[in-house]
């Protein structure tokens, strides 16, 4: 069984708001064995997995970790929807930076929704902040990358960009942290007032964006994939 089984039916769980006792019930086994497969000590047979599946409403690939999405499906670049309809659906005939391309762009639509919820222009300004400075760093780097590119296009030296706009990133993302925790670090308001507005399941991310939940759990996995290669 793999590593995300276990922490897939813990997230099911406290997501429906059931004890471990009610799941083991439910779900015919005892609360000790059931806290050992989430724990993954121990290992479960196909049945039970099954039986999760029937219990949470969702599919055996998901369970296991092979699909991002709660349905099993499994993503291509054709069958993400392109928010800005764009004609080039496939680029230079590689279909990997097109499918990369519409993960990022519908995650954002669902982020800034997220954030749109919180009602807090201070909030969106630093997530804007935040973002723009990312594309900025990267795109820099692409640029920089000819040497016969005129330099000029950028106003902040050279010497002095890369670590300006890591702590422009860093201030960013710190205040970002500070208004979700209801402080506002300019000083003019008391930040989000009602966290209550980010409350989310992965089920609630379906029903809002079915267009676009696909996108954000494909982007999650990918993203932790990479994370967990540094350990």
């Amino acid at each position: 069984m793999t590593m995300e089984f276990n922490r897939i039916i813990t997230l099911l769980r406290k997501e429906r708001g059931i004890t471990q006792k009610q799941a083991a019930e439910d779900l015919g086994v005892s609360q000790a064995l059931l806290s050992h497969y989430e724990k993954g000590i121990r290992e479960c047979g196909l049945e039970f997995v099954v039986r999760v599946a029937d219990y949470y409403g969702v599919s055996c690939d998901y369970l296991l970790g092979r699909s991002a999405d709660r349905s099993g499906m499994m993503l291509n670049a054709e069958d993400l929807p392109n928010p800005e309809s764009m004609k080039d659906s496939i680029y230079r005939g590689s279909v990997l930076p097109t499918m990369n391309k519409k993960l990022v762009s519908n995650s954002l639509n669902i982020l800034y929704a997220k954030v749109g919820e919180c009602q807090d222009k201070s909030l969106v300004t630093e997530v804007s902040a935040f973002l723009m400075l990312a594309v900025y760093k990267v795109f820099r780097r692409l640029y920089s990358a000819q040497p016969h590119n005129a330099r000029s296009l950028f106003g902040v030296s050279q010497v002095l960009w890369e670590g300006y706009s890591d702590s422009a990133m860093h201030l960013a993302e710190t205040n970002i942290q500070a208004l979700l925790n209801g402080e506002d670090p300019a000083g003019s308001g008391a930040g989000v007032k009602d966290t209550a507005r980010l409350a989310m399941t992965t089920e609630s991310l379906a029903k809002e964006y079915p267009l676009y939940a696909s996108s954000l759990m494909n982007l999650i996995k990918t993203s932790e994939a990479r994370i967990e290669k540094l350990k």
